[in-house]
């Protein structure tokens, strides 16, 4: 029998700022992108007491990709250039469009810092097609009721982005793609549809099985194509993130926090960063400078 695990990566620690550390799973050595998906890094879950600085990104750029948070424990607040502010909650989702570019800010709400809270979610790239690399930047808020939910076998699904078993949830997108929270609970089997090319199975929380291997957190798991792949979960239950979709269209270059089919696109997005040419993210006039590197 095949073995149903092209390929497992395991993420790396990463430190975002002071006192904030977080999985880098995507991109890795071993592979760049599953579908469109050229970016995952998973946050927590971590206990900020109060008085805690929490999450505190200043203003920055991105171009030819799509940022998608997702958060099961905490809050971010959102700020970016096109004047959106707004704040994410557990099972919400923000989705920006960088397109042509955009600067923005990810910071906890003072309110929170003061009382302490509980963090842990996941933040992922999404590459976006050569047609649509320079889009005009754009964002939009869906509130987890707006999203397709639904129950299999114990566990529960949460259709993020894109078209998963005969659903759609409402999220912008721009190539074949699908993005689902499960929470599984102990011992509880899950099915992950064979409908797209390229698919991942990433554990943000406790462990589970595909195949003869065991996985634990941090682990990404990509799939062959082809067949449904069973997952079971461990004794104390699992939450997976199940992510991929089409192949895409050509590779993509990737530095900083720019994406492109262009290196060129890059060298200007750099300098357009450190000369000032990026719009500003009203009422925040901080901003990370470009790495020297």
């Amino acid at each position: 029998m095949a073995d149903p695990i092209e390929l497992l990566i395991q993420g790396r620690a990463h430190e975002l700022g002071p006192g904030f550390a977080v999985r880098r799973v995507l991109p890795s050595a071993k592979r760049r992108m599953v579908g469109p998906f050229i970016f995952l890094d998973h946050f927590g879950p971590m206990v900020v007491p109060p008085g805690g600085s929490g999450m505190e990104v200043r203003p920055h750029p991105h171009i030819g990709l799509a940022t998608v948070t997702y958060l099961f424990d905490g809050g971010i607040f959102h700020r970016d250039s096109l004047g959106y502010a707004q704040a994410i909650r557990p099972g919400d989702v923000n989705w920006m469009t960088a397109g042509s570019g955009i600067a923005h800010s990810e910071r906890t709400e003072e309110a929170m810092k003061k009382s302490g809270f509980r963090m842990h979610g996941v933040q992922t790239w999404v590459a976006l097609p050569k047609a649509h690399e320079e889009a005009a930047p754009s964002f939009q808020h869906v509130s987890a009721g707006e999203l397709p939910a639904w129950r299999e076998a114990g566990a529960s699904l949460r259709l993020i982005v894109g078209s998963y078993a005969g659903r759609k949830a409402p999220t912008t997108h721009f190539s074949p793609i699908f993005y689902v929270a499960v929470e599984m609970p102990a011992a509880g089997k899950l099915t992950v549809s064979a409908e797209h090319a390229e698919r991942g199975v990433y554990v943000s929380e406790g462990a589970a099985t595909i195949g003869d291997r065991q996985l634990g957190v941090g682990d990404l798991a990509v799939l062959t194509a082809g067949s449904p792949v069973g997952v079971l979960a461990g004794g104390e239950g699992a939450k997976l993130m199940l992510l991929g979709g089409a192949p895409m269209d050509g590779p993509r270059h990737i530095w900083w926090n720019f994406v492109s089919s262009s290196k060129e696109r890059i060298e200007k997005a750099k300098a357009d960063w450190k000369d000032g040419r990026f719009a500003k993210v009203p009422g925040d006039s901080e901003f990370i400078p470009l790495p020297d590197r």
